[in-house]
C-alpha cells in the first residue's frame, strides 16, 4: 500500500485539473516518473532497483492494451501500478522493484 499511495499521490499531484494536451504530456511523463523514482529512493530497500512507467493518453473511446514481459524473481521482484483518469486524461503509472542479488 505504502508504494501505491505514493504513486497515487504523485499522479493526483501533477494531473488534477488537466486537460490532454500533446504538447505538454512529455514534460508530466517525465515529471511524475521522475517523482515517483525519487520517493521510491527515499524508502531505501537495499538492494532493489527500480523501473518506473508512465503512459498518458487522451480519454477517447479507442481501447488500449498494454502488456509487460520480464524474467525475474516471484519471490523478491515486484511491480504496482495506480490509474488516474479525469474527462480529458487517463494515466498508468507502473513502478518495477526488482531485487538484485
Amino acid at each position: 500500500p505504502v508504494v501505491r499511495d505514493l504513486i497515487h499521490q504523485t499522479l493526483v499531484n501533477v494531473l488534477t485539473d488537466k486537460s490532454y494536451s500533446s504538447t505538454e504530456v512529455p514534460e508530466w511523463t517525465r515529471e511524475i516518473s521522475e517523482d515517483i523514482k525519487a520517493k521510491l529512493k527515499e524508502l531505501a530497500l537495499e538492494n532493489y532497483k527500480f523501473i518506473v512507467q508512465v503512459v498518458i493518453a487522451e480519454q477517447r473511446s479507442d481501447n488500449m492494451y498494454m502488456r509487460c514481459r520480464c524474467f525475474w524473481d516471484p519471490q523478491c521482484d515486484a511491480y504496482v501500478q495506480d490509474m488516474f483518469l479525469n474527462d480529458s486524461l487517463y494515466c498508468v503509472a507502473t513502478a518495477f522493484g526488482v531485487y538484485v542479488y
